[in-house]
């Protein structure tokens, strides 16, 4: 379970700022009262001032869902206390496109923004699938992670399938776009802060050694390969087969074993390609 440290500080919500102020309720005159001049078109006024400000209170939410966990939007809109809350145990990962800067200098601004449009909705709809945050993009990085905001027994798996099934998912966009494309994945796992932060362009985002450390494991990864750190490998070792890279140095933490996550166990090889790059390794 999360620790919660909901700090009593107020803060800007979402909601509020966005609903119109006035006219709190519909107007409670009936049109054509006796004795009230001009009642029928305030009665109107004002019940079109309440729609107006409920449309607006339901884009508000719509928008709000869109940018932030359900659970996390929820409270959001109960409180206006910082949101921030400690996980023991959740599973980071990082995915990036190798050389996509030397991709976008060749392609037109549209075909850049179209070909990442393609990729990341892929990847979200996977990480729906799969039932783990997506918690943003970074250029052409994309993060997600499992166990937050809800806690999950087995968001290491979660976060270990969906990573087999994103190069795969790559694969389909560089065939639809013309371009070559392959992906690096780099996946930890450990405690991670979690919380809401900004007044504008607000943003769910992770913190913590694991979260660098996942971002290590991509950044030093190989082309088309998933590395993973050693308590990762602890972790899905007994249902997923996985490969000793070595030990390698990584930036800020020196030398350090990695694996390669190559499969589930059982499931039957040669379909997927990042099992014949991994074996020319």
């Amino acid at each position: 379970m999360p620790w919660n440290t909901t700090g009593a500080a107020p803060r800007w919500s979402p909601i509020s700022a966005a609903a119109p102020g006035p006219c709190s309720a519909p107007c409670s005159i009936p049109a054509g009262s006796p004795g009230t001049a001009g009642s029928g078109a305030r009665a109107q006024t004002c019940c079109s001032t309440s729609c107006a400000r409920d449309r607006a209170l339901d884009e508000s939410e719509r928008l709000l869902l869109n940018v932030l966990p359900a659970p996390v939007a929820s409270r959001l809109k109960q409180s206006d206390q910082v949101i921030a809350d400690g996980f023991p145990a959740a599973t980071v990962l990082f995915a990036d496109i190798v050389g996509f800067t030397g991709i976008a200098e060749r392609l037109p601004p549209a075909d850049v923004v179209v070909l990442l449009d393609r990729v990341f909705a892929g990847w979200d709809r996977l990480a729906v699938r799969h039932g783990v945050e997506k918690i943003k993009t970074i250029g052409d990085a994309y993060m997600v992670a499992g166990g937050v905001p809800s806690p999950r027994a087995d968001h290491a798996e979660a976060i270990a399938d969906m990573a087999l099934e994103m190069g795969a998912e790559g694969t389909r966009c560089a065939a639809e776009s013309g371009q070559a494309l392959e992906v690096r994945i780099g996946i930890d796992i450990g405690p991670v802060v979690a919380g809401v932060i900004g007044r504008t362009k607000f943003i769910y985002d992770l913190w913590g050694d694991t979260v660098n450390t996942a971002s290590r494991m991509e950044s030093h990864g190989l082309p088309g390969a998933i590395q993973v750190t050693e308590r990762a490998y602890e972790r899905l070792g007994a249902r997923y087969e996985l490969r000793r890279r070595g030990r390698i140095e990584i930036k800020g933490k020196g030398p350090t074993d990695t694996y390669l996550l190559i499969g589930r166990k059982g499931k039957e090889r040669g379909t997927d390609p990042r099992d014949a790059q991994v074996r020319t390794r």
